[in-house]
């Protein structure tokens, strides 16, 4: 009797740890894939996003082109889904990365080690130089 009594808690215990243990994974990771929880952060401040909107209406054509011209700045609808936060710029992007203008880059904060302000078919991004991750995008109103 005292054998069973004890294997029976042997068991119950043995169950209760492996389902404390499986717990702590939040649906097997199929809901949680950013462990690093700065899914809000922004580098640009709205401080910054005010200065880059400024910069652009201060310099906007005064007379407006013609549809066709106007959107030759903008990338192809296939280009523009792949620039997200935190996503690494395709060879295709890479290739449309252009410097960013001097004025805009005396109004934005120095970028982070390694990192640098570029202009993407009307976005201006902070990309890391060496990976090609994408840090914060600012998309200026064409």
């Amino acid at each position: 009797m005292r054998i069973k009594i004890f294997m029976s808690a042997v068991v119950m215990l043995s169950l209760a740890m492996t389902s404390v243990a499986h717990a702590d994974k939040h649906g097997h990771g199929k809901h949680d894939r950013d462990d690093d929880d700065d899914r809000g952060r922004h580098y640009y401040s709205d401080h910054d996003r005010g200065e880059m909107r400024e910069w652009y209406h201060e310099h906007e054509r005064g007379d407006r082109l013609p549809p066709g011209l106007a959107k030759r700045d903008r990338l192809p609808p296939g280009l523009e889904r792949q620039l997200r936060v935190r996503g690494t710029l395709p060879p295709g992007l890479r290739k449309k990365m252009m410097p960013c203008p001097e004025e805009v880059e005396r109004r934005l904060p120095p970028p982070p080690p390694d990192c640098a302000h570029v202009v993407i078919g009307g976005h201006v991004v902070l990309v890391n130089r060496s990976s090609y991750v994408v840090l914060d995008i600012f998309h200026f109103e064409m």
